[in-house]
């Protein structure tokens, strides 16, 4: 066995010893610490992979060692040892942080068998994040669009090519794919990246502001105007102009963009020079402009000339495969944003992510995981933690958390496997999975246990074939 770094702490000495021993000789490295404050200094020192600790001691309890390990930034795997009254304070750890208790008087097997889960579990997941630091590097290379999908490489190819020219790019897609994304990429791509990259929301303007917005003032042009003012389009002179929401304006602006894009000139509001300036425009819109252009809405000419290259982006639900590098992204974001040590998600979080078509696209699901991150209470998102249009359907009938303590422990198991197979329609090698025991023995007990008319209950119809085949 490769050797893995254990730190046994509990106050009582013949215990912490026993415990010691026993996993000394099954080749693990050991340390020791007899309570909370003494076991903080052995972390630094030691790094262990796991840190097995009694929860209550003197001094500094298992709870409190485990948020202060967290604060301090260990990364150790935690697994708390507690009595049975305990179960409660288990929990509540296991909600900060642990990954796993085990029930005093402590069997050695058992003790064995946990610690080889949650090292399994720990050597997975730091794979996984190999894996996202990989994924990191790839996705990251295109500036901040994030995303591998064929779409996506399509379209980062006609940026490549259409950024060295001066040609107006139209992107078209719906609200929240990440159009401005792309205009910045495009200008970073651009001789232009040096200059100013201005943006401009054009529906968020009434068409007077939006006027003087892009082409400026002269003092005294309209009430209110005590100065001259210079407007985007001066500003961004040598650069690049995004203008965002190009559907939305006015006929009479219409004009004025058109004779800028035909003549490179313009007046300030109120002004009577001419001003030339050098700017590569960028417009985007979640309007359908063809459609705009026929209602008799949005001036063909301007169309054509803004239309030299357009670029189309997908919505998300139609390039689900970048969902896991976005949700990477969004989890690193937000957990350093709000101090927390969310790295990953749970079983079943990212089916239901996958699930969601996601009406709103990436600014949806960026809301989802931000919201995610803040209620979280471990450090893998749960089904829980996302908001409940994607959690589906609700279990019915007695909470499990109502059933400890005072339950039989055949008692909680029996809820746990039922409240599962409903969460994976009736699947028991999902079932299986997502609680960490073989299907032989989810299908032994679903013949133990019984509907309220006294049949027994069944696994789906392939699997309850594939285990009497076995029987």
């Amino acid at each position: 066995m490769s050797q893995q770094r254990i730190l046994v702490v509990d106050d009582e000495d013949n215990a912490r010893r026993a415990i010691a021993t026993i996993l000394n000789e099954e080749g693990y490295e050991v340390a020791e610490a007899a309570n909370g404050a003494e076991a903080l200094v052995r972390i630094g020192e030691f790094s262990p992979a796991v840190v097995l600790t009694d929860v209550r001691m003197p001094q500094m309890d298992g709870l409190t060692l485990l948020k202060t390990a967290r604060e301090q930034g260990s990364d150790a795997t935690f697994v708390m040892m507690t009595a049975f009254a305990s179960v409660e304070t288990a929990v509540e750890a296991m909600k900060s942080g642990a990954d796993n208790f085990l029930l005093k008087p402590l069997d050695a097997d058992q003790v064995l068998v946990t610690l080889g889960k949650v090292l399994e579990k720990r050597s997975l997941r730091q794979e996984a994040e190999a894996l996202r630091d990989q994924v990191r590097s790839r996705v990251r290379r295109f500036h901040d669009i994030i995303g591998e999908s064929p779409q996506l490489q399509g379209i980062y190819d006609v940026i490549r090519r259409a950024a060295g020219t001066r040609a107006t790019v139209l992107i078209l897609g719906e609200s929240g794919t990440g159009k401005e994304l792309i205009a910045q990429a495009l200008h970073q791509e651009s001789p232009r990246k040096d200059k100013p990259f201005i943006r401009v929301h054009c529906a968020a303007l009434s068409e007077n502001l939006l006027e003087s917005e892009l082409f400026g003032h002269e003092k005294g042009s309209f009430t209110g105007a005590l100065a001259r003012k210079e407007g985007r389009f001066e500003l961004a002179d040598g650069g690049t102009l995004f203008l965002d929401e190009i559907g939305e304006i006015s006929p009479a602006v219409q004009v004025k963009l058109l004779r800028v894009l035909q003549q490179r000139e313009f007046e300030r509001v109120g002004g009577t020079q001419s001003l030339k300036v050098d700017v590569r425009i960028v417009a985007a819109t979640h309007r359908d402009l063809v459609a705009e252009v026929k209602a008799g809405r949005f001036r063909e000419d301007l169309y054509y000339r803004l239309n030299v290259v357009s670029v189309t982006l997908p919505p998300l639900r139609d390039r689900k495969s970048d969902i896991p590098a976005l949700v990477n992204h969004f989890l690193e974001k937000y957990s350093d944003a709000y101090g927390k040590q969310v790295r990953g998600l749970a079983p079943g979080t990212l089916q239901a992510l996958l699930s969601h078509d996601w009406p709103g696209n990436i600014r949806e699901l960026e809301n989802a995981i931000e919201r995610a991150v803040v209620l979280a209470q471990a450090q893998e998102l749960t089904t829980d933690d996302l908001p409940p249009v994607l959690r589906g359907p609700r279990p019915h009938g007695t909470s499990t958390g109502a059933l400890i303590p005072g339950a039989t422990l055949a008692l909680i198991e029996r809820e746990a496997i039922l409240r599962t197979l409903e969460m994976v329609q009736g699947s028991t090698s999902r079932a299986a999975e997502v609680l960490g025991i073989s299907v032989r023995k989810i299908q032994y007990r679903l013949k133990e246990y019984s509907t309220p008319d006294g049949a027994p209950l069944k696994a789906v119809p392939d699997e309850a074939e594939d285990f009497a085949a076995e029987s």
